[in-house]
């Protein structure tokens, strides 16, 4: 359904820089950027290399919530981001856990990111 989601941050290079590090257990790469006003839209990509989620800066605070879920390919890679967001100081909103409620087998962490948005690393199996 979707083709590519793009999210607007106060600071595209540390929002970069976080979703590359911690979603790395995730292949997270810069596939792509170009400048954008006074700063730049960057495209990041999983495994597939093609630039599915991007980051762009914006003028003004961001006043309502995002969430947004990135596949893990297993728990083992949900772990891993987890143990990410971790070393780099991210806030921990929910450890990973099997979430039986949404349905059997969803395992997923969940973070705070750098503009205060709720983001997922979640795997189906």
């Amino acid at each position: 359904m979707l083709d590519h989601v793009g999210i607007q941050v106060r600071d595209v290079e540390a929002s970069v820089s976080f979703y590359l590090n911690v979603f790395a257990p995730l292949g997270f790469a810069e596939a792509m950027r170009f400048p954008a006003g006074d700063s730049f839209a960057v495209g990041l990509a999983g495994s597939s290399g093609t630039p599915d989620f991007w980051v762009s800066g914006t003028g003004s605070p961001e006043t309502r919530e995002i969430h947004i879920a990135f596949t893990a390919p297993d728990r083992a890679a949900v772990d891993a981001v987890h143990e990410a967001a971790v070393k780099h100081g991210v806030e921990v909103l929910h450890e990973p856990r099997v979430w039986p409620e949404y349905h059997p087998g969803y395992y997923a962490v969940f973070l705070r990111d750098l503009d205060g948005h709720n983001v997922e690393a979640v795997c189906h199996g």
